[in-house]
């Protein structure tokens, strides 16, 4: 694919994000494509005097996005970009970047590859919540996790499972992560759930700190959708998060439902990554060098 329009988000600022910036867009106005960046102090201060565009003209417009910086920044391009199918590529100035995988240090050879056609896209679902209390009706998407958790420190809430209509059980815990296969490797990671290779049509659902020894993470198909509702038992509220950036409110007796998101997002990454090498970087796993072009 031949861009000609590419945007750039990067809404944190810093000496390295600018850095960056401004690297990325001498690669591609060296090769003629027309540059949109988005309003933010870290374009402000890594290109002056440029013309700034907001983030949903971007998406309405360009060929591609650049994130630059972790994978917050990733998350949030990631719910932004998805609706239009705008591919999405990401240069990692944060910690772990398991979705930005651009090495700073390799920014002009790895962004010149991808534009010169040598890449991997994958596609990869988001979740889309929805909450009707009556009066009021809101939704959200997260391309890793959706969160119900307590609103008050260290107390437990109660709450049903149903998936497609379908009881599944009555949980007491701190909360449920409900995660993509792209999360998998994020928060529900840390709370034991399993690890799942982001071509999986699957959700899973791994509970918080929960009040059974029989309470384990659960698998399901990716095409179900999930209703979870607020129990009285503990009378406490409840927050649903999306990606940790996002937060709504949940009442006693009120309901969000978790669904596939309708749109996938594109994911660009450099010519010749695949998760198992991404997983044995990032999660430190057993990392001897092989050649993987060998017959076994």
């Amino acid at each position: 694919m031949a861009f000609k329009r590419v945007g750039i988000f990067a809404s944190i600022s810093g000496p390295l994000v600018v850095e960056s910036m401004r690297r990325v867009v001498a690669v591609l106005e060296a090769r003629g494509i027309e540059v949109m960046l988005e309003q933010s102090e870290a374009a402000a201060q890594a290109v002056p005097g440029i013309a700034l565009t907001p983030r949903e003209v971007i998406c309405g417009a360009a060929d591609l996005v650049i994130a630059i910086g972790g994978d917050g920044s990733m998350l949030s391009a990631a719910r932004d970009v998805a609706p239009f199918g705008v591919p999405l590529l990401g240069i990692n100035r944060g910690r772990l970047g398991f979705l930005a995988d651009v090495a700073p240090d390799a920014i002009e050879s790895q962004l010149n590859a991808v534009l010169s056609g040598d890449s991997d896209t994958e596609a990869h679902f988001l979740l889309q919540g929805r909450f009707d209390d009556g009066e009021n009706a809101a939704e959200a998407t997260a391309l890793n996790e959706v969160t119900i958790h307590s609103a008050t420190m260290a107390r437990m809430i109660e709450f049903d499972l149903y998936i497609d209509e379908v009881f599944v059980y009555t949980q007491s815990s701190d909360g449920l992560i409900v995660s993509s296969p792209t999360g998998s490797t994020a928060y529900a990671l840390s709370a034991g759930g399993p690890i799942m290779h982001p071509s999986l049509n699957a959700i899973a659902l791994v509970p918080m700190f929960p009040h059974s020894l029989n309470s384990r993470p659960l698998v399901v198909p990716g095409d179900s959708e999930l209703r979870i509702t607020l129990g009285e038992k503990f009378g406490a509220e409840a927050k649903v998060s999306f990606d940790s950036q996002l937060e709504f409110r949940l009442h006693p007796g009120e309901s969000v439902r978790v669904k596939k998101f309708a749109k996938p997002l594109a994911l660009i990454h450099p010519g010749g990554q695949n998760f198992y090498g991404v997983c044995r970087s990032k999660l430190g796993w057993a990392n001897r060098k092989v050649d993987e072009t060998a017959s076994p």
